[in-house]
């Protein structure tokens, strides 16, 4: 059932919930890579990348705007994900670097 169809909180709340669980498990592997990426950096200094981090938000920004979300929404979003990405891989990279 899609949320044209839904006609109770119940269908909309069992929709986002279910929403959320796929997302965990998106974001878990996101956070995979951000260990890999831990792994393969030559050193600390590497982890913060402005570059890429404008990049990232960029195309978040424009797939939002192909779907029809707001890309402010989305990029606000998306700065706190990278930024908390940006942490947990400064974090690897000091427990497996030491």
């Amino acid at each position: 059932m899609t949320p044209e169809h839904y006609s109770t909180m119940a269908q909309v709340r069992a929709g986002v919930d279910n929403l959320d669980r796929q997302i965990v498990a998106l974001l878990a592997q996101r956070f995979a890579h951000m260990r890999a990426a831990a792994r393969i950096k030559p050193n600390r200094s590497a982890v913060r990348d402005e570059a890429r981090k404008a990049e990232v938000i960029a195309n978040a920004c424009a797939e939002a705007e192909a779907l029809g979300v707001p890309c402010d929404l989305i990029a606000g979003m998306w700065e706190e994900l990278v930024e908390a990405s940006i942490a947990y891989e400064m974090a690897e990279f000091d427990r497996t670097r030491g």
